[in-house]
């Protein structure tokens, strides 16, 4: 079938993205479903850093590739071997497919599973396939997904199915901030009730961090981002405290503010500043998470004797260290309570000519989350 995508044809572009338009909107030939593979109509993606990461280079990804990896969407058609799904179900698109049999998967940790880790960097689908073609040439996956499309082919075991009562402009943003953000909270930091927490970088992810702190009951919420209305909207949102990132003497007047520093810091900026900012502001015996992916080639240093004296704990969370076949199901529930209000987070919705000029938006940190409307 035809469909319309957005293809990334050269990462690097400079910016404005508006002026040098590295996304393409291009119309391609998308192959039906395979074994174990579901086509989707995409009704609603979310634009990431993780997009603009492989735009800009952080990420470097094989080119051509159709982008997106944050979406929900209403199953289409299913392929063989797909028994649990049938048209008209709706799903919401995970960016990690789990193969359910290697060793991180075995252990409860499909964020971490071997082989979709193999095939996102080869821009391929789980079953090693390409299903896109532009004029006949293979066009790349992105994490499996590529959901800046009208229609996209996946893995069974990219989706998640969902309740259709659900809007499924809420239901894009489960399947990365929500999971990565609540779930760095709650599954890899293990912020508990009581607890001091700091968030570095109000973007999609570090909002659904703050969310899922407040959740747990943390005493003390502390944002920090380096642009003011954000904090505004923090503070709204249950931060006890708002500071500027790059005011003068930061680390000072976080430590203050928080009797010494934070329990648990939440680095979700993905630079390497913020998490040396992150580190500084946890207290002995703290914990320090991040979430963010800066470029491979940056390097943080560190103090190793603070980590030993201090039995300091530096942890990675990818995906929010979330099972997302439990977990997602668990976040749409409290957001249905009323718990994790993710619908205050959405920003513009966009069309397929905008978005370069959205992403601009999102390179600057004026916006939370964009939506592709396809």
């Amino acid at each position: 079938m035809k469909i319309k995508a957005a293809v990334l044809h050269q990462m690097g572009l400079a910016r404005p993205y508006s002026q040098s338009r590295p996304l393409v909107i291009e119309e391609l030939d998308l192959d039906g479903p395979g074994e174990g593979e579901v086509l989707v109509q995409i009704k609603a993606a979310g634009l990431c850093h993780s997009d603009l990461s492989v735009m800009d280079g952080a990420r470097p990804r094989p080119t051509p590739m159709a982008l997106g990896h944050e979406a929900a969407g209403i199953v289409a058609d299913v392929g063989k071997g797909v028994d649990d799904l049938r048209k008209g179900d709706h799903v919401v698109m995970v960016f990690v497919p789990s193969c359910g049999h290697c060793l991180p998967c075995a252990e409860g940790r499909p964020a971490l599973c071997e082989p979709a880790a193999k095939v996102n960097g080869e821009g391929v689908l789980l079953s090693g396939q390409r299903r896109l073609k532009l004029n006949g040439e293979p066009v790349n996956h992105h994490m499996g997904v590529s959901a800046f499309a009208e229609y996209a082919v996946m893995s069974r075991r990219s989706l998640v199915k969902v309740d259709p009562d659900l809007p499924l402009e809420q239901a894009a943003l489960f399947g990365c901030a929500v999971l990565t953000g609540v779930g760095a909270a709650l599954n890899t930091a293990g912020v508990t009730p009581g607890s001091k927490v700091a968030v570095i970088g109000l973007g999609g992810v570090g909002f659904n961090a703050l969310l899922g702190s407040v959740l747990v009951g943390a005493d003390q919420v502390v944002a920090l981002d380096l642009v003011a209305s954000k904090l505004d909207l923090a503070r709204q949102l249950g931060a006890t405290d708002a500071f500027l990132a790059n005011q003068e003497d930061i680390v000072e007047a976080v430590k203050e503010a928080t009797g010494g520093g934070v329990d648990f810091a939440l680095e979700m900026a993905g630079s390497v500043p913020a998490l040396e900012l992150a580190y500084k502001i946890t207290r002995r015996g703290g914990t320090t998470v991040t979430a963010g992916l800066a470029h491979p080639s940056k390097m943080m240093q560190l103090q190793q004797v603070s980590l030993v004296g201090e039995e300091r704990t530096l942890k990675g969370s990818y995906i929010g260290s979330c099972v997302p076949v439990r977990d997602i199901p668990r976040y749409i529930g409290l957001f249905r309570k009323g718990r994790l209000p993710i619908d205050r987070l959405m920003s513009e919705k966009v069309g397929f000519n905008e978005l370069n000029g959205a992403f601009d938006r999102l390179a600057e940190g004026a916006t939370v989350r964009q939506l592709l409307i396809p």
